[in-house]
Parts: C-alpha cells; structure tokens; sequence
C-alpha cells in the first residue's frame, strides 16, 4: 500500500512539474506543439512529453520495465506529433501505405511499440521465467504492450478522453501485488495531473502522451500475468482496434448515455 501510494503521488507531483515547466520553455518551441482540436481551438501537445516523464519517473517504482515502456513509446510518439504525415491514419491507412513502398512515421512507430513491448517483456519476465517462458511469451507480451499503446491513442479525440479510459484500466491493475499494483498506480497520479487542462481544452495527450499511457498500462497488464490472461489481453486489445477501423468509438460514446455523461464529466460545456 505504502508503495502504490507513492508512486500515486510520484506520478502526480512530477506530473504538475514537468507541465509547468513546458509552459516556460521559449515560445518558439512551443510553437512546434500547437495544434488545433477538433473544436477548432488552439491546443499544446507539450502536455504529452510532461505525461511520458512523469510515467517514467513514477515507474521507477516499479522496476525497470514500466520505466522503458514510457521513455521509449513517448519517444516514438513524439516522431510522429512533429513530423508525421496525417494523410495515413491508423493501421490500415500504415499498412496500405507501406504496400504502396511509402513508409509512414505512423508504421515506423507501430514497429518500435513492438519492440518496445518485447523488450519490457523480457526486463519483467527475468526473474521469473516459468510465468511465459522464452521468445514466444516475449513476442505475446510485447503484442499487449504495443496494442494498449495504440489502443489509448485512438481515444485521444476529445479533452479528457484518453485520461479517463487510461484511469478506468489502471484502477483494477492497481489493486494487483507487486509490481504490477505499483505500476499502475504510478499511471493514476500522472493521470490526475494531466487531467485538469486537458478536460479544459487546453492542451491534450497527443501521441507522445497516449502511447506513453498505454504502454505503461500494457506493461501492467502483461507484469505478473499468465500465458492465458495474456491471450485474453491482446484478444480484447486486438477486437477494439479492428472495430475502431470501422465504427467511430466517438459516435458510439455519444449515442450510449451512460458513456456520454461519463465521456463528458468535468469537459467545458460549451
């Protein structure tokens, strides 16, 4: 408990650090992370890069896993929030592309959130190796690890939205012994301190932020988890992402109440 209570507050305080100190930085480079929301208003992005370090930090906690899951997947995200070219949008958008010879920044993230994935497998399933022995439960790992990573990316098209989604996978997972609880826990804090501008329209997770979040609750869900509850894991991240390239998660929320009113809780009401 007292772990998973630091590493809340961890996540947290280094959270509202990093944001604050992203907005002191030269106007110029704060420049490069403008962008404009779906309202047509003018947001930062630098709120993800804030989100990645305090994931990192707070998983310092937990081992060395979480602490490469959030650098690595930010890193990979901040590829394509600065120089990725929207006219390739999710998998299949990657995927046709690369067929066509045009390799996206989209598809050279989706191959380093594997990677990523495998490698923070490996750093959890060391001291343990029985759990998901060998290549195989590495490569299932990391498959969890890089679809919760884009899984929380496709949630990030409204203020808070992403946040909320990542704070409903976290609350269970850290109530989990060990590592895993702490892990999670860690996402929580830095969550709650991205929360407040972000519900306001004032700057979002962007790619950097959201795969960060999803990476870091993928490696809570694969820490401490049989070969089965993985299979489960990545069946369920694998149908969401398949139904996200067909039906709008966006005109799902606002057609069902309950979603709605949760999707909406603490947004400006405009």
């Amino acid at each position: 408990m007292i772990a998973r209570s630091l590493a809340v507050a961890t996540g947290a305080g280094v959270g509202a650090l990093a944001q604050a100190l992203a907005r002191r930085l030269p106007a110029e480079h704060r420049a490069r992370w403008l962008r404009t929301n779906h309202a047509g208003r003018d947001v930062t992005l630098l709120e993800g890069p804030a989100h990645a370090i305090s994931l990192a930090v707070a998983g310092l906690l937990a081992g060395p896993a979480p602490v490469l899951a959030a650098t690595s997947s930010g890193a990979l995200g901040a590829l394509d929030d600065l120089t990725g070219d929207a006219s390739s949008k999710g998998l299949r958008g990657h995927l046709s592309a690369a067929r066509r010879g045009q390799v996206t920044t989209g598809l050279v993230k989706i191959g380093g959130l594997a990677l990523t994935g495998v490698a923070s497998t490996l750093l959890l399933d060391r001291g343990d190796p029985a759990r998901s022995p060998g290549l195989p439960g590495a490569l299932l790992g990391g498959a969890v690890v890089a679809g919760s990573a884009n899984l929380l990316n496709l949630f990030d098209l409204r203020p808070g939205r992403a946040l909320k989604v990542g704070l409903l996978m976290a609350a269970p997972l850290a109530l989990g012994r060990g590592s895993r609880g702490v892990t999670a826990a860690g996402t929580i804090g830095a969550a709650l301190a991205a929360l407040p501008p972000d519900l306001r329209g004032e700057s979002m997770l962007g790619d950097t932020g959201a795969n960060a979040l999803g990476a870091v609750l993928g490696v809570a869900l694969v820490d401490g988890a049989s070969t089965r509850s993985r299979w489960v894991s990545l069946a369920v991240l694998t149908g969401l992402t398949l139904a996200s390239e067909r039906v709008s998660f966006t005109k799902v929320i606002e057609s069902t109440p309950v979603l709605r009113e949760v999707d909406a809780w603490g947004r400006a009401r405009r």
